[in-house]
């Protein structure tokens, strides 16, 4: 049984790890720690498990095998880290870091502890990725490919005038940038999943509320022999929430959750393609190897590289100018 401990709730998705943890048959929550003790001790509450204001009355705790990363992201340097050196295996949120040179850091750091580390990029091991990725060679080369995410989070609504997202979500010295670091590492992991690392990186950011970072973006990955990648982010749109449309010398694709994964190939009609199963969420990959004790490293170099794009887009999108990434 892996014994959890999660640290902060800060993040929106805090609660839906700590449920996996719960219904997890090799698992469970063991304690909360969060900077902010009011929270924490609710959440503590709520599942009945103490709660701890100080993190190093956490981290040696014998009965605490790993921990729940779910703290401002510009945390994570202080607090990965440390649970590392304590021996606690460590899941944490996407980004690892703001800038692949504090990710590098962190995951260095991680590896000589010689705990499991994974990362969350649940869409890496969906089963639509895979299908796509597998479809991609009946396209021919891929000269375009479009990952779309989008959602209302910070359009206001009954109920909640400045939207359903936390107001910290756009506070920059805890989230480490506005919607291309939280929500937009999506369609930059997946592209640099299906495509790889490109040479260069241009962005553009939107601000359509009053928020101090970008609450839409468009990102576009260049590569080596004219292929585009395009990344698009949103907080303020929700009618096309997800999309993945490419287009080759022989044909095109597109997926999307409403109509499935479609191939046509030039001069031929459109087929539907069968999806295969989800892989393991994340959480689930990291309790398999953390009760192993292996490392999970296709994940955190797929992690890495997150960060690398995301640090060029926020370069790219301050400075106006693409960024090179060789």
């Amino acid at each position: 049984m892996l014994r959890v401990a999660i640290l902060s709730f800060w993040h929106v998705h805090a609660r839906d790890y700590a449920a996996e943890a719960e219904r997890h048959p090799g698992a469970e929550v063991a304690c909360v720690w969060d900077a902010d003790a009011e929270r924490g001790r609710e959440e503590a509450g709520r599942r009945g498990v103490p709660f701890y204001a100080e993190l190093d009355r956490v981290l040696p705790r014998p009965d605490v095998d790993g921990v729940v990363v779910t703290t401002p992201t510009t945390a994570h340097g202080e607090v990965i880290p440390a649970a590392a050196r304590a021996g606690k295996h460590v899941f944490a949120e996407k980004v690892i870091a703001p800038t692949l040179r504090e990710a590098r850091e962190i995951s260095a750091a991680v590896e000589r502890s010689g705990v499991s580390f994974t990362v969350s990029l649940p869409r890496l091991y969906a089963g639509y990725t895979r299908a796509v990725k597998d479809a991609l060679p009946e396209i021919g080369t891929v000269t375009y490919l479009r990952v779309r995410v989008s959602h209302d989070g910070a359009l206001p609504a009954e109920g909640s005038p400045r939207g359903w997202l936390p107001e910290r979500f756009y506070n920059e010295e805890e989230s480490g940038g506005g919607v291309t670091v939280d929500f937009g590492a999506h369609p930059l992991y997946l592209i640099h999943h299906l495509l790889g690392l490109p040479e260069s990186v241009n962005a553009t950011y939107a601000r359509f509320t009053d928020r101090a970072v970008e609450d839409g973006s468009v990102t576009t990955l260049s590569y080596a022999n004219g292929a585009l990648g395009v990344a698009e982010a949103s907080f303020v749109g929700a009618s096309e929430p997800f999309v993945i449309e490419a287009h080759g010398t022989e044909g095109s694709l597109l997926y999307t959750p409403e109509t499935g994964l479609s191939v046509r190939r030039t001069g031929a009609d459109s087929r539907r393609l069968d999806l295969p199963p989800d892989g393991p969420t994340p959480f689930e990959r990291w309790v398999e190897l953390a009760s192993k004790g292996e490392p999970d490293r296709e994940n955190v170099h797929a992690a890495l590289a997150l960060s690398a794009l995301a640090e060029a887009a926020n370069t790219s999108a301050r400075e106006g100018r693409p960024v090179s990434l060789l």
